[in-house]
């Protein structure tokens, strides 16, 4: 998998780098993520208000992240009680070129976006160290991911993230409010069943 140092696009600081894995290296990928879905099954997430999530996910790494009615955080287990399966070792290239190649992440999230699925406007801020990039990586139908300010509010800008994208938020992009508003779902052939699978690494502790 050859990797681009040069992103394509630069988003308020996110760094896209636009179909950085080419159709092959997805489908190996998308198989190496169904082993660990078989390992660590998907599962709805809820809200600390107790409102279901419309994605489904589940992690690989040290660590998994989750949410429930006690509210976000990371857990060394999954829900059910069986360990995360290891990340897979594309997943770990891409961080190793991109974002570090002597620490690797300690979770890397597997979010599933099924047809009218999205992603409110968040931060990722339960992490002990905000210095470390977060990676994120685009399979499946395409996704209209905007970017909004460190602040909640405020005027935003969106692209149609596709499948074999790679972005990169670090720097003062680190804390930026982020989402999904939409996907066009059928939009890529990746997955049998259509939709889209995000994957996004962090460093924990």
């Amino acid at each position: 998998m050859s990797v681009a140092r040069t992103p394509s696009v630069s988003l308020r600081g996110v760094q896209i780098y636009a179909g950085l894995i080419p159709s092959e290296a997805q489908e190996a990928l998308v198989a190496a993520l169904r082993e660990c879905a078989r390992q660590a099954p998907f599962f709805t997430p809820v809200t600390a208000s107790g409102k279901a999530m419309s994605v489904r996910m589940t992690s690989a790494g040290r660590l998994g992240w989750v949410t429930d009615r006690r509210g976000y955080r990371y857990e060394p287990r999954h829900p059910s009680g069986v360990a995360w399966p290891k990340i897979p070792d594309q997943v770990l290239t891409l961080w190793r070129d991109l974002v570090n190649a002597e620490r690797d992440p300690d979770c890397c999230l597997i979010n599933y976006y099924g047809e009218g699925s999205k992603m409110g406007m968040h931060q990722d801020r339960d992490e002990g160290d905000f210095n470390w990039p977060v990676l994120s990586v685009s399979l499946g139908d395409d996704a209209l991911f905007r970017v909004g300010n460190l602040e909640r509010g405020g005027k935003t800008e969106s692209i149609w993230l596709n499948s074999g994208d790679v972005l990169v938020m670090g720097g003062a992009a680190r804390l930026v409010h982020h989402g999904v508003d939409r996907l066009r779902f059928g939009s890529s052939t990746l997955l049998e069943k259509g939709g889209r699978i995000n994957l996004t690494c962090r460093v924990v502790a």
